[in-house]
């Protein structure tokens, strides 16, 4: 038994066919090991409180000096003097889960349908697909090796900082023609930020983690908010050209100007169904929205517009080319913007332009909540309603009406009255 020192270090030997063990003669229960190939690591040996004997390498000879190992050994055998069990520990941390294994379990339990949104309903394929690219993209190349249940606030303040940075921006090859561009940004960064502390919160529930959320009282910059309209100008641009390309885009141009003339989301007129189209009682009936079910009141112009589409497919409205789902009119309504000069709007802002136009008609916040299907009604409406009320239809159709008109280059009032004439007419 000698004191390990870097000296006496350097005149060990191995064995040939079995380890070497050396204690410290300066530290007691310090020593190393040294293997047949001649790697060699410090350890401690000590009792468990059920009076097991246990060992535990903590580090490599050349890593750590004689010294450091020594000073490190200490704590190690202090921590087994007051009952503690640093080998257990260990293992225990290396089976842990880690951010990256605890995202594959959320994920996996979204996938199935048992991840619910704030609304109780499962998240929707677009939205799991969305928390899959944010998960591989930013998490886990981030915090994805980190032990989920030692995470701190402080771990997830830095990869917030990181991906506001651009830390995890890319061009990445997803097909062999498509390229996915992965940015960074404040708003991207508060997003995943709440994605982490959603896959806590619910991992917690479960089990997997413990204490507090450590997603909550960062120092984040708040997501700014759109407010891209579109003037009457603009909105007659965009309606010259879809009358320009209304055969070579037909599906384009027929998504584009429902959405302008009903304020639906994009995935909402992507996916809408014949079924869901109630003509006579100027509504849609949408069966999966952003906030499930749910029944939007629509004016004279969009059901004459909805009149006016050839029936491609027996359930869809837009079709994909085989007729196996809805067409994926994301680049061809891009180009419909383009080509009228509005490079910096897309679908959403005439969905913003829809409500502020309703606003300008003087309705409130609640009838422009309904007309969008931002209100959450209740059990009545849901269950027992069969159609919107004639105020409510009354209100889409003064705003699609307007709509139609700046799209098509005439006068409101003419068109309005003209319409009010056919309907009595009728």
């Amino acid at each position: 038994m000698a004191k390990l020192t870097k000296r006496f270090l350097d005149t060990l030997k191995p064995h040939a066919d079995r380890d070497l063990f050396v204690w410290d003669s300066e530290l007691r229960s310090f020593g190393l090991r040294m293997k047949p190939s001649g790697a060699a690591s410090f350890l401690v040996q000590y009792r468990t409180p059920q009076g097991r004997t246990r060992r535990l390498a903590f580090g490599k000879v050349g890593t750590l000096t004689p010294d450091e190992a020594r000073a490190k050994a200490k704590r190690l055998l202090a921590e087994a003097e007051a009952g503690g069990d640093p080998s257990a520990q260990r293992h225990e941390t290396r089976q842990a889960l880690t951010v990256e294994e605890l995202c594959e379990r959320y994920m996996d339990a979204a996938r199935a349908g048992l991840v619910t949104t704030r609304f109780g309903r499962a998240k929707r394929a677009s939205t799991v697909a969305i928390d899959e690219g944010r998960i591989s993209r930013h998490i886990v190349p981030l915090l994805g090796a980190r032990v989920a249940g030692s995470l701190t606030r402080h771990d997830v303040q830095r990869m917030a900082d990181g991906i506001a940075a651009g830390k995890t921006a890319a061009t990445i090859k997803t097909k062999p023609r498509g390229v996915a561009r992965v940015t960074g940004g404040a708003g991207n960064a508060t997003r995943i930020v709440g994605l982490l502390g959603g896959v806590w919160t619910w991992a917690e529930k479960r089990g997997f983690v413990a204490g507090a959320n450590p997603c909550h009282r960062l120092e984040l910059r708040a997501d700014r908010a759109e407010d891209r309209v579109l003037s009457a100008e603009e909105l007659a641009r965009l309606g010259a050209v879809l009358r320009q390309r209304a055969i070579e885009a037909q599906m384009g141009c027929a998504a584009l100007r429902l959405i302008a003339l009903t304020g639906l989301r994009r995935g909402e007129a992507y996916g809408l169904r014949w079924s869901e189209v109630d003509l006579d009682g100027s509504c849609l009936r949408l069966a999966d929205s952003k906030t499930g079910r749910s029944m939007r009141a629509i004016g004279h112009a969009a059901v004459e517009h909805l009149r006016s589409l050839p029936k491609l497919h027996d359930e869809l409205v837009f079709p994909n080319r085989p007729g196996s789902g809805p067409a994926d009119l994301k680049k061809q309504i891009s180009a419909l913007f383009d080509a009228a000069g509005l490079h910096d709007a897309r679908g959403h802002d005439l969905r913003r332009t829809f409500a502020s136009l309703a606003a300008d008609e003087g309705y409130g916040d609640a009838t422009i909540g309904e007309l969008l299907g931002h209100a959450r009604r209740g059990v009545t409406a849901r269950h027992y309603i069969r159609r919107p009320d004639t105020a409510l239809v009354a209100a889409a159709d003064r705003v699609a009406e307007r709509i139609a008109a700046t799209l098509d280059r005439q006068k409101v009032g003419e068109v309005i009255e003209l319409r009010a004439t056919q309907r009595e007419a009728v």
